[in-house]
């Protein structure tokens, strides 16, 4: 590797909203995230869906297929 152009790899440490601190190593020396593995819904098995405005109930409508076939 070529001297001096190279960003330091130093230890760097993550800090999730929930709490949750990781320490790994980057180019940046620390990260403030919103949300992480041990937070996430799709990971902690949490994961709701939220029916906004009736949007789900306006697909269903729309594409529902007809009972009686066209001939």
């Amino acid at each position: 590797m070529k001297e001096g152009i190279h960003p330091k790899y130093e230890d760097a440490v993550i800090a999730c909203a929930c709490g949750e601190v990781i320490n790994t190593r980057s180019t940046r020396p620390s990260f403030k995230v919103d949300i992480c593995s041990k937070c996430h819904p799709f990971f902690t098995g949490k994961q709701k869906l939220i029916d906004t405005a009736g949007r789900v109930e306006r697909f269903r409508k729309k594409y529902q297929q007809k009972t009686s076939p066209k001939a």
